[in-house]
């Protein structure tokens, strides 16, 4: 199985009140349970990313459940008004791998 990666990007400083894009990418497989493995002939069990948050220094702003149909490597794009300096926190979780994390600071000039 591929190594699973969460990934992040979104500027490193920003002007009080600007709107950024922040863009993430989770490198995950997500089986969708419904394909059969040709060696056994048995279902590859489902195994998908299901929730996703961001959250700004502790407050969540962006949420989303994600059902089967959703791509592998699932790509999330969004906005933030920032309003100070602050850590953004993103949560991935997943049926069968567990759960993952990433932080990333933004500076308010």
């Amino acid at each position: 199985m591929a190594q699973i990666k969460p990934r992040a990007k979104l500027p490193k400083t920003a002007v009080a009140g600007e709107v950024i894009k922040i863009k993430t990418l989770l490198s995950h497989p997500m089986e969708s349970g419904q394909r059969i493995n040709h060696e056994t002939g048995d279902l590859i069990p489902q195994d998908i990313m299901y929730y996703f948050s961001a959250s700004f220094n502790g407050k969540v702003f962006f949420e989303l459940d994600a059902e089967p149909a959703l791509s592998t490597n699932p790509y999330i794009e969004f906005h933030l008004k920032v309003p100070e300096s602050g850590t953004i926190s993103f949560l991935w979780k997943t049926e069968n791998d567990g759960d993952f994390t990433l932080e990333r600071t933004i500076e308010v000039t």
